[in-house]
């Protein structure tokens, strides 16, 4: 496991983050140059070691539901990739058209909801009622997953 300082060089050398001192002696790392209205990279570093990145927009990560992955016990590489791929997932993306993603999921009764990308958020839909609203994919995923549901 990397040390809290160790963790602290690595992050620092991410010139796009800025630093944030929070409570207890825990740092914050802030992307300024987010296309969303994420800006926390890096969120609650300790200095024990403990700390979250965000990964809410990207696949292959468990994340809380807040959309952050815990960091303890990542490697110097681990920890340089997760946060390339954070700062990555929130570039502004001004010349392409927003990404429209509509998933079918359904449960063992054979109910469906409709998981919708609307306005920088996920949707579920029952029919055109809505049941829920997630800040991220991994969100609403483990959301329907928890009820039963699988995508179709």
């Amino acid at each position: 496991m990397l040390t809290f300082e160790e963790k602290l060089t690595i992050i620092d050398s991410f010139t796009e983050l800025d630093r944030k001192n929070v409570s207890l002696g825990r740092v914050n790392y802030h992307f300024e140059g987010s296309g969303t209205e994420k800006k926390i990279v890096v969120y609650h570093l300790h200095p024990n070691g403990n700390g979250f990145v965000y990964t809410g927009l990207m696949e292959g990560y468990p994340t809380n539901n807040k959309g952050m992955t815990n960091i303890r016990d990542f490697s110097e590489v681990e920890l340089r990739t997760v946060i390339e791929e954070s700062i990555q997932s929130l570039l502004p993306r001004p010349d392409e058209e927003p990404i429209q993603i509509e998933e079918e999921w359904v449960n063992s009764e054979n109910q469906s909801l409709v998981l919708v990308n609307e306005d920088d958020m996920w949707n579920v839909y029952a029919g055109r009622n809505l049941d829920g609203t997630f800040p991220s994919y991994n969100e609403a995923k483990q959301y329907l997953d928890e009820e039963g549901f699988k995508r179709r």
